[in-house]
């Protein structure tokens, strides 16, 4: 086994359901929610509630516009969250996402030719529009929605065929990373909207957010009891019954998901727990054995949250991408599809329309075993330096 196994053992991409010893396991699950087509229902919050029996939250003011919940925790599994932008934040999330050039996004047209003072495609060069994509590598997935914005809604291969190239090559549109020229002509074209007017004077970025499901989980590499385990469908569950309330779990978390019950309320069939021990979603263990979907899922009415087999929900969140730039919205990104990212990629990816740290999410999450080939390698170096000094200390003692 080369090194690279090793390393992907401890943050790299991985299966964890085999690395679990799981016999003959089933495809990974996973969610996609899609934060752009969210309507801040809640629906997802309150099936969450009823269907874990989770204890209510505090009801009241929070100031944040109409999220009431604040964070994930203990007793919120699901938490919607609401982030209100002016036309400012909105174009500078657009001019920002347009010159990402290393999260998977889609390669736009070559800009070999077009405007003459700035080297950028111009639309009164004859060539297509900055943020239009070729799908036809693309494999269909089934997305929900077939309106402005969507995989249908981009331009047909007869008609990419039939528009002028300018002598571009039709065969170089390619589903690549873009370079720098292309993440400059994305920028150019947010810009454009900008001074076009056509950048919308306010918005709700309206995100529901749950456990990551780590493909390498810190709470789970911690836990002293083995209260968490890792699933059949690669997903992390707690055990309440074996929790001791140690709190490593909580620390371990690069996303601040998992957390320890403090409030004692309960209302209604709400099931009695043990205060103190950790909670957090279980992607519905419970449902998913049985092939049901998760309650969240089966309650969004906007099918902002989707469910399926990992990769399926992944390829829908390329999709989403490529379709979203293509009709001009390059503040479109991926959270949690990468899967040399810092935990090797997650069980629940989303689509984002601005940074992660404006949704509270960290943009560089690390698991806490990524670290430890460098923290050893450098606890033996200290040792075999602590060695060598003691052995030239013994032999100048000696010749003395």
């Amino acid at each position: 086994m080369d090194a690279h196994f090793w390393k992907n053992q401890l943050s790299g991409p991985t299966d964890p359901a085999q690395d679990a010893a799981w016999p003959d396991p089933p495809p990974r699950k996973g969610f996609f929610t899609d934060t752009s087509i969210c309507i801040g229902c809640k629906a997802c919050e309150v099936a969450c509630k009823e269907w874990n029996q989770l204890p209510m939250d505090n009801i009241g003011m929070t100031g944040n516009s109409y999220d009431n919940t604040g964070q994930l925790g203990a007793n919120t599994w699901r938490h919607v969250a609401f982030v209100e932008q002016s036309a400012e934040h909105i174009a500078q999330a657009r001019v920002a996402g347009a010159r990402l050039v290393e999260l998977g996004m889609p390669r736009v047209r070559d800009a070999a030719v077009g405007s003459p003072d700035a080297g950028l495609p111009r639309a009164d060069a004859g060539l297509p529009r900055a943020t239009a994509m070729n799908s036809s590598r693309a494999v269909p997935s089934g997305l929900p929605l077939d309106g402005p914005g969507t995989r249908a809604a981009l331009p047909s291969e007869s008609s990419e065929r039939d528009t002028p190239t300018n002598g571009l090559d039709p065969g170089r549109v390619a589903l690549t990373r873009p370079g720098e020229e292309d993440a400059s002509a994305m920028q150019w074209a947010a810009e454009q909207a900008l001074a076009e007017g056509t950048v919308p004077d306010f918005r709700w970025l309206i995100a529901s957010d749950v456990c990551k499901h780590c493909t390498h989980a810190g709470c789970l590499d911690v836990c002293p009891t083995g209260a968490l385990f890792r699933t059949e469908f690669g997903t992390v569950v707690v055990q309440d019954e074996v929790c001791n309330g140690c709190g490593y779990c909580v620390a371990a978390c690069p996303f601040g998901v998992i957390d320890k019950r403090k409030d004692p309320t309960t209302t209604g069939a709400a099931r009695q727990v043990e205060i103190g021990i950790a909670n957090k979603c279980t992607l519905c263990y419970d449902r998913i054995s049985l092939d049901a979907k998760p309650a969240c899922a089966q309650a969004c009415p906007t099918t902002s949250i989707q469910f399926g087999d990992l990769d399926e929900m992944r390829e829908r969140a390329r999709e989403r991408v490529e379709a979203l730039h293509a009709n001009g919205f390059t503040e479109a990104r991926l959270y949690g599809a990468n899967p040399n990212d810092g935990v090797g990629g997650t069980g629940s990816v989303f689509l984002l329309l601005d940074e992660p740290e404006v949704y509270g999410l960290p943009p560089d999450p690390i698991v806490t075993t990524h670290d430890l080939p460098d923290i050893f390698r450098k606890a033996g170096l200290a040792g075999l330096t602590m060695l060598a000094g003691a052995a030239v200390s013994f032999l100048g003692r000696g010749n003395s």
